[in-house]
């Protein structure tokens, strides 16, 4: 098992505790989304006052009742269309609201870099969602991409624990604009029956290399998979390991390479 897989493992027995008193109980699945998202209009609004340590407890205890629901559902057979729907919309609500609290955060601090930062970050995860949704309306699947939603949860939370927002902000950021443009080239790919890599890569040892790149950029690999860890491994190394005034912290003293490069424009 890797370790990530472990970890979700671990994850799952208090869950299902919490799972098994929503059945008891007879709570509605939509009643527990709706509960999540409430919970993390909270958290967006510890966001924006700058306590991120109580936004990360408020987040995980929402994001709780938003892994729950279909748990819950399945449990109770409550399933159906309009479940599914009211899940994904309420999604973007819980999402939009965090990102929100957090630009309203940096406008405070009167730093509109990571408020346009913040602000792509937002446009580009919900783009993400959008891109899938639309992609499955004309093929079967489109589940391209590293950054997907539980990604930017997860994330988002650790930003707030370890107060390492910016860091957190430019991986959501890069990698959400990455997996992007993964699902407009899988759905252009699947549209015009394309081969899955480009020919180019070759079978050589000679590009392993490049292949390796290639897989970083255009991910297809499933959670809980060597591939997956050592994703997990090189963000969370860049995350703690890269000084934030490095990349313009607002919380850092000094202007960062990133600041000193803006002021040349």
């Amino acid at each position: 098992m890797t370790f990530t897989g472990a970890i979700g493992a671990a994850c799952m027995f208090p869950l299902r505790a919490i799972i098994g008193v929503c059945v008891a109980l007879r709570i509605h699945p939509n009643m527990l989304t709706l509960i999540g998202v409430i919970i993390n209009f909270g958290a967006a609004w510890q966001f924006a006052r700058g306590r991120f340590m109580a936004a990360g407890f408020i987040m995980l205890a929402g994001n709780i009742f938003d892994f729950i629901d279909g748990k819950v559902a399945e449990a109770t057979d409550t399933k159906s269309d309009f479940g599914g729907f009211w899940d994904s919309v309420m999604d973007r609500f819980s999402d939009l609201s965090l990102f929100v609290g957090v630009i309203y955060l940096y406008a405070e601090l009167d730093n509109t870099f990571y408020v346009m930062v913040a602000a792509l970050a937002m446009i580009f995860s919900v783009m993400t969602s959008y891109a899938r949704a639309r992609a499955e309306s004309m093929i079967e699947k489109c589940k391209v991409g590293f950054m997907e939603r539980p990604e930017r949860i997860v994330l988002v939370m650790i930003g707030a624990f370890t107060n390492r927002m910016s860091g957190i902000l430019w991986v959501i950021l890069v990698l959400s604009v990455v997996t992007v443009v993964d699902r407009i080239y899988f759905t252009w790919r699947a549209l015009k029956q394309q081969e899955a890599s480009p020919a180019w890569l070759g079978t050589s040892i000679l590009t392993l290399p490049l292949r390796a790149i290639w897989h970083a950029l255009y991910w297809t690999f499933d959670r809980a998979t060597w591939q997956y860890d050592l994703m997990v491994v090189a963000i969370l190394s860049f995350v703690w390991l890269v000084p934030p005034g490095w990349i313009g912290d607002p919380h850092a003293s000094g202007p960062g390479f990133i600041g000193i490069v803006m002021s040349w424009f």
